[in-house]
């Protein structure tokens, strides 16, 4: 009986999750479920058995959880109104059907709190909190390579970094960190019906364009803008003014063993990755 199944194995999150269960228990001991399992053909050559499990489709999800003990559930991607809600609602009851032991689950901060930005998050804790399986509910923070990727685009292409924060502080993680994190909440002991909200060291934008300048080795000038001008990040940008990405605590720090990574740590590890 394979121990341990990982969805989401072909995206940023669940690749990283994946391979360090690798070291940590073994291809006999892990079972990778993707809805395109030719995209995951490299793990198959590496011994691991790659199973077709479909967020919208039952059926490949009960042949997908046959024989699992516990189950990451990497968030869908799929942002349009009701559809990711549906489709955990669909993993949650195969996992029911196929008796896994425990659910573990990559939520959001702002969940606890019934958050609009986190709606699905939180009706998503509240299927699992009733399907009677044991739990684990991960709140991630946002990830810090999508602010920290932008303000370098920026840096590189024009020696500026904007923003519309008004100088609030945001509180983000680097997405290796929360997907060990949720490795060691797979493999750990007493994590059963535990919830943690995983959140990096905070920081500014003043602090990030001081960063990029002593990273890059050259001058880097902050500027705030509107929502408007801000890009993609007009939409995220209300959220930290209002103070929703606010806040921290020690449980990425306990999960990790270790501190989680800083900004100077993360946009070197972001710029190393772009040079290849």
């Amino acid at each position: 009986m394979a121990e341990i199944a990982v969805t989401g194995v072909t995206g940023n999150l669940g690749r990283i999750v994946i391979e360090d269960l690798f070291t940590r228990v073994g291809p006999a001991h892990l079972i990778a479920v993707a809805r395109t399992p030719g995209k995951a053909a490299d793990l198959t050559e590496r011994g691991l058995e790659v199973r077709h499990g479909d967020y919208d489709d039952a059926g490949s999800l009960d042949r997908a959880l046959a024989g699992v003990r516990t189950l990451l559930l990497v968030s869908s991607p799929d942002l349009a109104p009701g559809v990711r809600v549906a489709q955990h609602r669909t993993v949650i009851a195969a996992a029911a059907r196929a008796g896994v032991r425990r659910l573990v689950y990559t939520s959001g901060i702002g969940a606890g709190d019934g958050q609009a930005f986190a709606g699905d998050h939180t009706a998503t804790e509240r299927a699992l909190g009733e399907s009677g399986l044991s739990y684990t509910v991960l709140r991630n923070a946002l990830y810090s390579e999508a602010f920290i990727g932008t303000a370098l685009a920026q840096a590189s292409r024009t020696g500026e970094v904007t923003s519309a924060t008004e100088g609030r502080t945001l509180n983000t993680a680097r997405l290796r960190d929360l997907a060990l994190a949720a490795s060691a909440a797979l493999t750990g002991a007493e994590h059963d019906n535990a919830t943690y909200e995983l959140r990096g060291p905070s920081w500014t934008y003043a602090d990030l364009t001081e960063t990029l300048a002593d990273v890059l080795g050259r001058p880097v000038a902050h500027r705030e803008v509107t929502d408007a001008e801000a890009g993609w990040l007009g939409a995220v940008f209300p959220l930290v003014r209002a103070g929703a990405l606010t806040g921290t605590g020690p449980d990425l720090e306990r999960l990790l063993g270790r501190p989680a990574t800083g900004l100077h740590d993360t946009v070197t590890a972001l710029i190393e990755r772009q040079a290849g």
